[in-house]
């Protein structure tokens, strides 16, 4: 059994990497948004926070009723209870990556965590 698993995806408007990939411990999308459109709904989380990467174009964040610009390069983590809609701008799409994990759920970090081979 391979421990690593590959996936190539398209420039469709959202594609969820859970099934491709066989996540267990994060969800990630790749979502895209055409110049003038929104994500068509509010929403929140119970346990689970988002860190969102815009990868390219431009847009914003409805955050609790405050709104936050976005452009290629920006990052935004997003609590759960935190109200949220994304839209891109009248004149750009916007392209980014969502990725949800469970609140408070990380354990350590790459330097506590990682086995060095050979050490």
């Amino acid at each position: 059994m391979s421990n690593f698993k590959k996936a190539s995806v398209t420039p469709d408007a959202r594609i969820e990497l859970h099934d491709l990939l066989s996540l267990t411990g994060a969800e990630i999308s790749i979502n895209q948004l055409s110049a003038g459109t929104s994500v068509p709904f509010v929403h929140s989380h119970k346990n689970n926070e988002e860190i969102y990467a815009v990868l390219s174009g431009k847009g914003k964040a409805m955050i609790d009723e405050e709104v936050v610009e976005l452009s290629a390069g920006d990052w935004i983590r997003v609590s759960p209870a935190a109200k949220r809609q994304f839209s891109a701008a009248e004149d750009s799409p916007i392209r980014f990556i969502c990725i949800q994990v469970k609140e408070r759920s990380l354990e350590g970090y790459t330097k506590d965590d990682a086995v060095i081979e050979g050490a």
